[in-house]
């Protein structure tokens, strides 16, 4: 069994109760494969990250095993502003986040509400000057556990969303992550759009950033924010002292 996000944003849950922690998102478009299913919720893996989780089943489009290979086959069209609507054949407006998947739109048979889209759409590889740009987008964004949108996201949500609307995969979780890319030996030799991670006293990796000129760096922490970077950690401006232990800087792109 498969099916596709149909709704703006719908909670991905570490067990099948609305009061469980949400540990990630749907987004808009987002299509999946359902590993198990009770009454009232199925356990799905995302088909980007290969995420799992729980999600309502009231919350999403059944679709078939062969529009599922579709999606997996076709390239990612994303939509590309804060926020965005799509229209129903009613004229209804639904709205949709920055990074929304828009792929199946051009298929009737996987659209079936026949969902329409006018606005600024996303697709293929950019070059890695653009990612900063992006990051920018979701700037004040406050932090949210397990978020993926401009109105709330996390540390790994907000450097996964960022590659992937210019066209590359990060895996969803920070820790994942630490594991894509190559090594920096020096923040000097870093470039912005790489990735800095932190870790906790047992050496457990919890947060990522990304680097900016001059040894500044963009991430989720109480909100999207700017702070500085020294071989310690983030230096945060606010408060006059360090938040986070730098691990390791890894090159992606």
């Amino acid at each position: 069994m498969f099916g596709i996000c149909n709704l703006a944003i719908v909670p991905l849950r570490f067990e099948p109760s609305d009061r469980s922690e949400q540990v990630s998102q749907l987004l808009f478009g987002e299509h999946f494969k359902i590993i198990e299913h009770n009454p009232k919720w199925v356990y799905v893996e995302l088909a980007f990250d290969g995420y799992k989780g729980w999600i309502d089943k009231k919350q999403y489009q059944t679709i078939t095993g062969e529009h599922f290979n579709i999606l997996n086959d076709i390239p990612n069209v994303l939509s590309a502003d804060l926020i965005e609507y799509i229209s129903t054949p009613t004229n209804q407006l639904i709205p949709i986040p920055l990074g929304s998947s828009l792929s199946f739109l051009d298929n009737d048979d996987i659209n079936e509400s026949k969902f329409s889209f006018d606005g600024i759409k996303v697709c293929g590889k950019k070059d890695k000057s653009e990612l900063i740009k992006t990051a920018f987008m979701y700037l004040n964004a406050p932090y949210l556990w397990g978020g993926k949108s401009p109105f709330g996201i996390d540390c790994s949500g907000f450097t996964q969303m960022v590659y992937k609307l210019n066209g590359y995969q990060l895996f969803r979780d920070a820790s994942q992550q630490a594991s894509q890319g190559e090594p920096l030996s020096f923040i000097e030799e870093s470039e912005p759009g790489d990735l800095a991670f932190f870790d906790n006293e047992e050496g457990k990796i919890t947060h990522v950033g990304i680097m900016m000129e001059d040894n500044y760096i963009i991430h989720a922490s109480g909100k999207v924010r700017i702070d500085r970077l020294d071989h310690l950690g983030i230096y945060n401006v606010d408060t006059g002292r360090h938040t986070h232990k730098l691990r390791v800087i890894k090159k992606i792109i």
